[in-house]
Parts: C-alpha cells; sequence; structure tokens
C-alpha cells in the first residue's frame, strides 16, 4: 500500500547512488540546471519516461496504471523546472493532457526562479492532426505552440495558441528545437514522449538527459510499446548514471547522454 505524506508535505525518496541518503523530489532536482546548461542552438532537452519491469512504457495503451506517487511527483517536479514541454500529439490526446501547472504553489516557485507561471506546450504535427477537443485547448492560462507544414484554424479555443509554420522539408525536430531557443527563449525543454517521439530525438542526437522511473510491476507481454520505437539507431547510444532512487520499490534513474569526445 503506498504511504502518502500529510498536506503540505512531499514524498521522501531514498537515495541509493551516488550517495545513500533521504530526500524529496524537489530536493533531487535542484541539481537539475537546464535552464542554466542550455545551449546557444537549442534548448537542453530532458526526456521523462516511465516503464514497467519488463520494459513495457504503457499498460492497456496508457502509462497510468504503471504509474505510482513517486513518478508523478518527480513528473510534476520536472515540469515546474523547464521553460517548455513538448509531447507527440497521440500522447496528449490520449493522456488528455490539461494545464501544465495546476498547484499555485508550483507557479509561485516557477516565478520565484524567473520562469513564466506555466511552461509552453509545444507539439509538431505534419497532418495538421491537433487534438484541440483535450482540456489543454480549452484552458485560457496556457500558451501552446505547433509547428506545421501550413497554417490551422483553432475555432472554439481558448489557450492562446501559435502556429509556427515550416516547408514540410524543415519539418523535423532538430528545426523545432532551433526554433523554440530563437523565437520563445526555451532553456529547457522536457519531452514527455510518446515512444516515437523519443526514438525520433534519438536519432536527431537531441537528448541531453533521460529521466526513467521502473515501476515494480510486469505488464507480461502484449503490443504497448518499450520507450523508444521506429528504426534502432546506427551505434549505440551511450548514458552515464547520475543518480539511483528509490520508493515503495520503484527505481528513479537519472542519465545524462554520453558525448563521445575526440
Amino acid at each position: 500500500m503506498s504511504v502518502l505524506p500529510a498536506p503540505g508535505e512531499e514524498l521522501r525518496f531514498r537515495r541509493l547512488l551516488p550517495e545513500p541518503g533521504d530526500l524529496t523530489a524537489s530536493e533531487a532536482l535542484e541539481s537539475l540546471h537546464a535552464v542554466r546548461d542550455a545551449r546557444t542552438d537549442r534548448p537542453h532537452t530532458v526526456v521523462n519516461f516511465v516503464c514497467s519491469a519488463d520494459g513495457r512504457a504503457a499498460y492497456q495503451s496508457r502509462s497510468a496504471p504503471i504509474s505510482n506517487p513517486g513518478d508523478r511527483a518527480m513528473f510534476h517536479g520536472l515540469r515546474e523546472m523547464v521553460d517548455a514541454v513538448f509531447a507527440g500529439t497521440g500522447t496528449m490526446r490520449t493522456e488528455r493532457y490539461g494545464r501544465m501547472i495546476r498547484d499555485p504553489a508550483r507557479r509561485r516557485r516557477r516565478a520565484s526562479r524567473g520562469l513564466a507561471p506555466d511552461p509552453l506546450a509545444c507539439l509538431i504535427t505534419r497532418s495538421g492532426d491537433v487534438p484541440t477537443d483535450i482540456p489543454l485547448f480549452s484552458d485560457e492560462d496556457s500558451h501552446v505552440v505547433v509547428f506545421a507544414p501550413r497554417q490551422i484554424e483553432y475555432p472554439g479555443v481558448a489557450a492562446k495558441v501559435d502556429t509556427v509554420v515550416l516547408d514540410t522539408g524543415e519539418l523535423t525536430l532538430t528545426t523545432m528545437l532551433r526554433r523554440l531557443r530563437t523565437d520563445y527563449d526555451v532553456r529547457a525543454l522536457l519531452c514527455e514522449g510518446g515512444p516515437t517521439v523519443f526514438g525520433a530525438l534519438l536519432h536527431e542526437d537531441l537528448v541531453d538527459e533521460l529521466f526513467l522511473t521502473m515501476s515494480p510491476c510486469l505488464v507480461g507481454g502484449g503490443m504497448d510499446p518499450t520507450i523508444t520505437r521506429g528504426p534502432e539507431l546506427p551505434t549505440l547510444a551511450g548514458l552515464d548514471l547520475t543518480w539511483v532512487l528509490e520508493r515503495e520499490g520503484a527505481l528513479f534513474l537519472r542519465y545524462s547522454r554520453r558525448r563521445e569526445t575526440a
């Protein structure tokens, strides 16, 4: 049974690496300097996923059944630290995305760091199929940036929505991240999937860090994906382990993308 904290208190985690300790998600994420580490050509890009112990990123097509309170604490903590959140249209539609930061206390903490109360919501579409029926587009405080090959109309939408039109040949994640950096001053970007988006980010060499929750459960087969989908990379992408936390049998792994030096 999950043990939840008292109102106003944060969940606590047991740190296994690099040294033993006890801390909250906020304390763990204090070492995430994504804004400070931003490049000039694109944002520092962090990917966050949960998976089962047998490697599945969803159960019955959704990530919620394999999530847990610790994973949700990390999920919301990461959103609090970045300028923008990126997810695929399918993920936004399936998970019914709403306002990025719902907790007023988190919005106040963001403001104290010099961030906007809510991060930008970002998506990219080649077909022009945008899930405007999800709660995100009904929220007047949300700002959504859509990268598409043509202008798109958004009748009846309360959110502020910008369409960045790119030629079909330029409609890549590399171009999207470059435009987020130059046009919207996005220094830190959080990608929440899905697996096809993560795979594409890896192929364009755009991933800087991976936060991975390994949930203590087994899916046992099925057709749900692993955390990446698409063609395999021409060479393995190396990772360096930053830290490991544990809570109620779940492992919380933070990796940085290994960059080979000459």
